[in-house]
């Protein structure tokens, strides 16, 4: 389903853009994926029932990590993204020696319905399941069919360092490749899609093997405006009130 003779044809280009983009390397690369097949996957895709683990700093957030268990064109584009070119291709573009999760932990399917909104945050680093595993990347391939800006949902970025923002529009086809970092920052605004219409990705993340951690493993950080307070207040206590979780109970996410 992915293109792979574009990718190649064009990864110096991609490269060159993801690397110099400001305000951290990204990039949205547009008909990523076969428009017929994505199109049918899209007319395929449920009403996902499992809500996000991200709680008050979310809302109206849907999550299916194991999409590929839906089969047919779910399995084939789960293929395609574990596939080794696939990998090289992304490893080339972003210039990071990467491989994709193939359990999508975290990942997968994202189904953002009525009013759903995500705050600006952080991800967490190395994965919870696998200690050696850094999160180098997020990609998420954007499936919202006939999408325009009234709509809403754009990927919103921020440097945490700089304070510089920008955005990324979030339309039908289009894989939206990132930094993970304790600075980018990202999140979307709460969105107005059409009735019965919902912001839709499937999100893959990339890692690299640190065989000795280069940073103090993270939780998600939230980084929310003081014009919340209660909201405010919460992201303060998240980190140490995730880690005190951890030791009594399994990762919510790890059942998705």
């Amino acid at each position: 389903m992915i293109d792979f003779e574009y990718l190649e044809a064009n990864k110096e280009k991609f490269r060159n853009e993801f690397l110099n983009a400001q305000p951290f390397p990204h990039i949205g690369i547009d008909k990523i994926c076969d428009e017929a097949k994505l199109t049918e996957l899209y007319n395929q895709i449920p009403e996902i029932d499992t809500p996000s683990a991200d709680y008050v700093f979310a809302k109206n957030k849907f999550e299916k990590s194991k999409y590929y268990e839906l089969g047919g064109l779910f399995m084939e584009l789960h293929e395609d993204f574990n596939n080794p070119k696939f990998g090289e291709l992304i490893s080339y573009i972003t210039n990071e020696d990467v491989f994709i999760d193939p359990t999508f932990y975290g990942g997968g399917i994202h189904q953002g319905r009525n009013g759903s909104f995500l705050d600006m945050h952080a991800d967490f680093n190395y994965h919870p399941l696998k200690e050696n595993w850094f999160r180098n990347l997020n990609l998420l391939l954007y499936i919202n069919k006939d999408w325009k800006k009234e709509h809403g949902g754009e990927l919103k970025l921020e440097d945490g360092r700089t304070g510089v923002k920008t955005e990324v529009d979030v339309p039908f086809n289009r894989l939206a490749i990132m930094h993970c970092r304790s600075y980018t920052l990202h999140g979307y605004d709460p969105i107005n899609f059409p009735e019965g219409k919902a912001r839709t990705s499937i999100a893959a993340y990339a890692y690299t093997i640190h065989n000795n951690h280069k940073e103090a493993s993270r939780t998600t950080v939230w980084h929310v405006k003081k014009d919340s307070p209660f909201k405010y207040f919460l992201s303060k206590i998240w980190v140490p009130a995730v880690k005190l979780k951890s030791i009594f109970s399994k990762s919510k996410t790890a059942d998705h």
